[in-house]
C-alpha cells in the first residue's frame, strides 16, 4: 500500500501516523453520561478490534463521565466535542486521550485558545473533523471548500503553537 508521509502524532500509548501501524478506530452509540452501556459497549467494540474509541461529548454529564469510562477501558478515548467549548475543557480535565472538534461548531478565537492551551498542557493531540454539513453557510459541500475549512483551522491552532493536529473530512455525498 501506498502511504502518504504524515507526522506522527502520539495518542496515549499509540503512535498514529508516519510509518506507523494504521489504527482501527470505532465510536459508541450510546449515550455518553451513560455509563454503564458505554462501557458495556466499548468493551465489545474493544474486544471487536477497535484501537480507538470515540464518544459524543453532547452536554456536560456526557463530559464529565469520560473520566470513570477512562478509567475502565485499555484503549484511547477520543471525545467528540459538539458546539461548546466548555465540554471540550471538562473533557481535558476528564483525562481523555484525544479531542475532536469541528471548526463549524466552535469558532470563538477566545474560546478556540482556552482549549489549544489546555491541550499543550495536557499534550493531548486535537482531531479537526470537518463535514460537508456543518460547513458555513456561504460555502458548498466541495471537497475544496473542506479542504479551505480545515487548512483555516489549521492555522488557527498553529498560530496558537499548537502542531498536535489531525485531519480528518467528510461528506455524505
Amino acid at each position: 500500500m501506498n502511504r502518504r508521509k504524515t507526522k506522527p502524532i502520539k495518542i496515549k500509548d499509540i503512535i498514529i501516523g508516519g510509518s506507523n501501524h494504521i489504527y482501527i478506530q470505532s465510536m459508541t452509540t450510546t449515550k455518553t453520561s451513560d455509563v454503564l452501556k458505554t462501557g458495556l459497549e466499548i468493551k465489545k467494540l474493544e474486544k471487536a478490534g477497535a484501537e480507538l474509541i470515540r464518544v459524543a461529548v453532547l452536554d456536560l454529564d456526557d463530559a464529565k463521565a469520560l473520566g470513570e469510562i477512562k478509567s475502565n477501558m485499555k484503549v484511547p478515548l477520543v471525545a467528540d466535542i459538539h458546539f461548546d467549548y466548555k465540554l471540550a475543557l471538562e473533557a481535558l480535565n476528564q483525562g481523555i486521550d484525544k479531542l475532536r472538534l469541528n471548526p463549524g461548531n466552535i469558532k470563538n478565537p477566545k474560546h478556540i485558545k482556552l482549549i489549544v492551551d489546555k491541550a499543550k498542557e495536557r499534550k493531548i493531540p486535537i482531531r479537526i473533523g470537518v463535514n460537508s454539513g456543518s460547513l458555513p453557510n456561504n460555502l458548498a459541500p466541495t471537497a475544496n471548500n473542506l479542504v479551505k475549512v480545515a487548512k483555516d483551522e489549521v492555522e488557527i491552532l498553529e498560530s496558537l503553537g499548537f502542531y498536535d493536529i489531525i485531519i480528518s473530512l467528510k461528506s455524505t455525498d
